[in-house]
């Protein structure tokens, strides 16, 4: 059974730092690429990163890439997402999203690179993240 779940979430101040972690249950890792994405109150869902275990090539949201640092430990099936320097809005529901495939789903709009959620095939069921001023 395939499973995602994501676990770190919570309260931090902004200017912080929280780790997110997504431990990926009955998936061989050399076959996926995993991303995270997050949906903040209101609005819709938000690629932040992506990352193939089988080499550690990764993919970021432009505008996201400074601060948000996605990494792996195979040996634990887990896929992490570091929040630096967080700001009031990062607030969001994070998940971990997985695709069956050797490419993170994107596109590049105007010059920045865009997750695409919608090619992702399996969901976490989300972990809140929220970032007090």
């Amino acid at each position: 059974q395939l499973q995602l779940l994501e676990s770190g979430g919570g309260l931090v101040q902004s200017g912080g730092s929280l780790r997110l972690s997504c431990v990926a249950s009955g998936f061989a890792l050399d076959q996926y690429v995993f991303g995270w994405f997050r949906q903040a109150p209101g609005q819709g869902r938000e690629g932040v990163s992506c990352l193939r275990p089988s080499d550690g090539r990764t993919y970021y949201e432009t505008s996201l890439k400074d601060r948000f640092t996605i990494s792996n430990d195979n040996a634990k099936k887990t896929i992490y997402l570091d929040i630096n320097n967080a700001k009031p809005e990062d607030t969001a529901t994070y998940f971990c999203a997985a695709l069956r495939d050797t490419t993170c789903p994107s596109t590049v709009v105007n010059g920045r690179i865009v997750l695409n959620d919608r090619e992702m095939e399996n969901w976490g069921e989300g972990t809140l993240v929220t970032v007090s001023a």
